[in-house]
């Protein structure tokens, strides 16, 4: 039955992910937008290479995704053992994914929504540091 209640919220956050991709601003997908933003936050902060931030949005977009996308970086060598731990310990802390976020704001609104993310958002970062 939880299913059945979330089955349109999946559907939704597939239909952001497809959204972000397709809308573009000056020869850019709003996607490539919000990777280049969150590139400095990993690659400065986190010690992380910069495709780790496409990694980290599409964990966002879809957890499983996030999860296959770091195990093809370590398993290119574009990750050494000390960034494999700490993008698992970001990507493990970080809001679930949207589908999820939704769920959230469906069920605490919008305020409790974005304080839980306000919060986990910048502790996920801080903890892995």
């Amino acid at each position: 039955m939880v299913f059945e209640r979330g089955r349109p919220l999946f559907i939704l956050g597939t239909f952001v992910l497809f959204i972000l991709d397709h809308l573009h601003l000056h020869g850019r997908s709003l996607l490539a937008w919000i990777e280049a933003a969150l590139a400095p936050v990993l690659v400065n902060l986190l010690h992380l290479p910069s495709q780790a931030a496409g990694i980290f949005l599409l964990g966002f977009l879809r957890r499983d995704y996030g999860a296959a996308g770091l195990y093809d970086l370590a398993r290119e060598g574009l990750l050494t053992g000390q960034q494999v731990v700490v993008s698992l310990i970001v990507i493990t802390l970080f809001v679930p994914c949207l589908a999820s976020f939704l769920m959230i704001i469906k069920e605490q609104g919008w305020k409790r929504a974005l304080a839980i993310t306000g919060f986990i958002v910048p502790f996920a970062i801080l903890w892995a540091r």
